[in-house]
């Protein structure tokens, strides 16, 4: 069976791309070269690290990955914890983690919107969302054996301005929203294995 693969790179008639909005368009085309050259490449696997503080809190470590053929660590780890409001039975200390959820998905839009323009020679001037997720807590109490345990539903609206019509923002927010890795994961069947070491 024939795979083929389309790329979006710059016709070679035109300039290089130049930097845009903060990206290092030219590393993010020869980014894409590279993993069509070696699409091993594109195999990354991210990890977090969680450990209960008390009650409802607890805080996760991000430290290191695995990608581009190799173990590769982050500047410097990073830290996010996570608790439930008072009314929820927590201390209110940090986000929940479906806020998180939030919080992941509007950042995976934004990375994407801010890439693609970059990529199609649109300078952006302002890219912004609210994010909201409905969830009906019967399910995980326990109470509903009908109502799911997570969101229901979630709505992004989105407020972008740059020097592109709006057709072509729109589109771009489409394409970013296509290629998002969290919205994958919210919408697809991502199979979660859960072990336990006592």
């Amino acid at each position: 069976m024939d795979t083929h693969v389309t790329v979006n790179m710059p016709p070679v008639n035109k300039a290089p791309p130049i930097s845009l909005n903060g990206v290092d368009t030219p590393k993010l085309f020869a980014t894409i070269g590279a993993v069509v050259d070696q699409p091993s490449l594109a195999q990354f696997r991210f990890r977090a690290r969680n450990k209960w503080v008390s009650g409802t809190q607890s805080r996760s470590t991000i430290a290191g990955f695995f990608g581009v053929g190799g173990d590769m660590q982050h500047a410097a780890p990073f830290e996010a914890s996570a608790d439930h409001p008072t009314v929820l039975c927590g201390e209110d200390q940090a986000p929940t983690p479906v806020e998180w959820v939030l919080h992941a998905l509007a950042g995976c839009l934004t990375a994407g919107i801010v890439n693609i323009s970059a990529a199609r020679g649109v300078t952006l001037e302002a890219v912004e969302c609210v994010v909201e997720g409905d969830i009906d807590l019967q399910g995980i109490l326990g109470l509903s054996d009908k109502v799911r345990n997570g969101f229901q539903a979630i709505r992004v609206d989105f407020t972008v301005k740059g020097n592109a019509p709006e057709a072509k923002l729109r589109r771009i927010v489409e394409h970013a929203s296509a290629r998002s890795a969290v919205l994958d994961i919210l919408t697809g069947h991502v199979p979660v294995t859960i072990e336990v070491d006592a």
